[in-house]
């Protein structure tokens, strides 16, 4: 019999630092190679830098929020099994169902832009080129995926290495060669209008984190992990994205203009190796998310399948920790996406998606903390508040009437899903009257 920290290692195989690196390779996106330049064009000059970091800040009590429920629920699901616990079965359903086609329609609009990135270079022009590569990589992902957590946790932590490193080396450089940097006044004629949208762009860049508890039930010591990756990866994002940020406000005057900053800037401060190193970061980070997608959006179904009704056994597990039914439909519905043509409306739900999640999990947490549940106190509902206004505000300045119009058609689709699960079979635990 194998020693108790062996069995426990063998059946949790993601440890904390994987977790952590999952919730880095989460935030840390294709975005920040081109926010920057989005960011100045409403703040300009040292404002930027002020963007990003004051809304990192204001993002610490949401990712306090996840943590303080992730590390109380010691199973797949995140939201989905926040919202069970505190509101019951039809808005947990509600909530995994969204964030699930919001997951699926993301991977496969990433997977579709990857493919389109790469498939001039290997010789495979055109649309249909761009197909068959996008097919090959979704599948060759889901088989990646299928052979258990262990190696998923493994490649995610690899390619989560590899896109940090140019990043790292720009920083590492403009740090040594920059010397100090004269104080950039913030521009005068920007408007609060224009400061809440570049606030609302940094938000969105820096969502991810989320994703941390979605694979509790596969992490080790889970009521510590949980919470160190949670907060962690948002604390890692925060510091990579200011100082990035700030390297290119001091090399670019353009930045606002500037197509691929990131690069630009490279460019600037460490020459055009560097510049080549920080362009080809940008698909290593998009193969990196597809990857870290393939692996958390199976969870979504399967753990909205694993309440009180069942739905074509999508929540069973196999002995490597992989939701084998629900990562089949997944992959098929990427493949299915990926092979439509244009995806560039495919992201129409994810803000609002992860806006659920942030609300459904500040509610949550309040709900269960003034019912004194899961060890949670009324004190532990403070940091519902900004969680919640954080939310608000994104709904009414950061939704589109697109993304509200497709969010409402996916919450019917869920209702009528709900409507044809069947209601789980108990296990008989007691004898019959008649027995």
């Amino acid at each position: 019999m194998p020693p108790p920290a062996l069995a426990a290692s063998q059946a949790r195989p993601v440890g904390p630092l994987q977790l952590l690196a999952l919730g880095v390779n989460g935030i840390v996106g294709v975005g920040i190679f081109f926010a920057p330049a989005e960011v100045a064009a409403r703040a300009p000059g040292s404002g930027a830098i002020l963007a990003f970091a004051l809304t990192g800040l204001a993002l610490v009590p949401v990712a306090f929020a996840f943590a303080v429920l992730g590390r109380r629920f010691d199973a797949d699901g995140g939201p989905i099994v926040f919202a069970r616990a505190a509101f019951g079965e039809r808005a947990s359903f509600l909530v995994g169902w969204v964030a699930y086609v919001s997951a699926f329609l993301s991977t496969s609009a990433v997977v579709a832009g990857l493919s389109r990135a790469l498939a001039p270079s290997l010789g495979l022009a055109g649309p249909f080129g761009e197909r068959v590569l996008a097919s090959a990589l979704v599948t060759l992902l889901a088989a990646v995926v299928a052979s258990g957590i262990r190696v998923s946790a493994r490649a995610w932590t690899a390619l989560t290495v590899l896109k940090l490193l140019p990043l790292a080396a720009l920083l590492v450089v403009f740090l040594a060669l920059s010397g100090p940097q004269p104080t950039v006044a913030i521009a005068s004629h920007a408007t609060d209008t224009a400061w809440l949208r570049a606030g609302l762009t940094v938000m969105f860049a820096y969502q991810g984190f989320e994703i941390v508890p979605v694979i509790a039930g596969q992490v080790r010591s889970s009521a510590r992990s949980v919470p160190m990756a949670t907060v962690g990866s948002l604390g890692v994002a925060v510091l990579l994205y200011v100082g990035l940020v700030w390297a290119c406000v001091a090399a670019l005057p353009q930045l606002a203009t500037s197509p691929a900053p990131l690069a630009a800037a490279a460019g600037v401060w460490g020459g055009a190796g560097l510049e080549r190193w920080v362009s080809a970061g940008t698909s290593v980070s998009a193969l990196g998310i597809c990857l870290g997608m393939m692996v958390t959006t199976p969870r979504y179904l399967s753990a909205l399948a694993s309440g009180e009704r069942t739905l074509l056994g999508l929540d069973g597990m196999s002995p490597a920790g992989v939701p084998v039914r629900a990562l089949a439909v997944t992959w098929g519905l990427v493949l299915l996406f990926v092979n439509l043509g244009d995806l560039s409306e495919l992201f129409a739900l994810s803000s609002i998606a992860v806006l659920m999640q942030y609300g459904v999990t500040a509610a949550a947490l309040a709900t269960l903390a003034f019912r004194r549940e899961r060890q949670l106190s009324p004190r532990h509902a403070v940091l519902a508040v900004p969680t919640l206004v954080l939310g608000l505000t994104l709904v009414a300045f950061g939704a589109t009437v697109r993304e509200a119009a497709t969010t409402a058609l996916t919450v019917v689709a869920g209702l009528v899903l709900l409507r044809l699960a069947r209601p789980r079979t108990r296990a008989v635990g007691a004898a019959s009257p008649g027995a």
